[in-house]
């Protein structure tokens, strides 16, 4: 594993973060991803490099990875596609309340504009005070680990939980969080955020001490006060369905639960509930795209 190695400028000026991944992408996935984000420069169209890359660059932890996630705004969407298509690219809406696909044959880049729980759509705070890296020989930037650790925090599948993810941000980059900021971007959902510090102290015991004491209390207070709360029976909420899409569907489909998706906090309809389950079993026959 090699530790990420901070040099002094990036895109713009910006600090700059180690160089991401080019041992572990095959030379014609790499020359894929390389175009697309030298025409993504070149038509100078805002974009972030999430996933593995990014966590790459925050801790220098390596691993191959099937695809390129690219954060951008739902309204470049258009003209991002309409690019793609010039160099001969195949675009897909896939979801529509948060994901398309570029495809070079079996070959693909994420374009993300919301998580899949529909909780946290990109917006300009994705595009602020980005650091800079080269990735793949290209000067990108790269998403903050706040909204790397925002957009992660939620992914609580059986096949896949990215709280390893977010330990391993926090070891890297705990004293340069905007801790004020990510309790404010999470909001209601703040419970969870308590999950991810607490399991970080019990991951590692000997850095406990590197989150903040004041976001620990303010967090336990929360709880604390919320426990002294007499029951809501109007709340009959499921909100497991933003940690996993597949394992509290047992819980809205035959116990009666309001789907969480389905209530103000998550900007998801009906028919994206529908598309976003049907895809379970597509990702289980083997569909790269999922």
């Amino acid at each position: 594993m090699r530790p990420p190695t901070v040099t002094a400028t990036g895109p713009a000026g910006l600090a700059a973060l180690a160089p991401s991944l080019e041992e572990e992408v095959e030379p014609h996935v790499a020359a894929f991803y390389r175009k697309s984000l030298r025409a993504l420069n070149a038509a100078g169209i805002p974009f972030l490099v999430g996933g593995a890359f990014a966590q790459a660059c925050y801790t220098g932890i390596r691993r191959a990875t099937k695809d390129l996630d690219l954060f951008i705004r739902r309204e470049d969407y258009e003209r991002i596609a309409r690019l793609m298509r010039r160099h001969g690219w195949q675009v897909e809406m896939k979801h529509p309340h948060w994901l398309a696909k570029v495809h070079e044959g079996q070959e693909f880049i994420d374009l993300i504009f919301n998580s899949g729980n529909g909780l946290s759509p990109v917006d300009e705070r994705w595009f602020r005070g980005n650091c800079g890296a080269e990735i793949l020989g290209e000067p990108v930037l790269v998403a903050n680990a706040e909204d790397c650790v925002l957009s992660k925090a939620f992914i609580m599948e059986r096949e896949r939980y990215d709280g390893g993810d977010i330990a391993h941000l926090l070891l890297a980059r705990a004293e340069l969080m905007d801790w004020a900021g990510l309790l404010e971007r999470f909001g209601p959902h703040w419970r969870v955020l308590l999950a991810h510090v607490t399991l970080f102290g019990y991951v590692y015991p000997g850095e406990r001490h590197r989150i903040p004491g004041w976001l620990v209390t303010r967090l336990i207070d929360r709880l604390a006060e919320e426990t002294r709360e007499a029951p809501r029976p109007d709340e009959h909420v499921c909100a497991g369905t933003l940690l996993s899409r597949e394992q509290y569907l047992h819980d809205v489909e035959k116990m009666g639960y309001v789907d969480g998706r389905l209530t103000p906090v998550s900007g998801m309809t009906k028919q994206d509930v529908q598309a976003w389950t049907e895809d379970i079993q597509a990702g289980k026959s083997g569909d790269r795209g999922r």
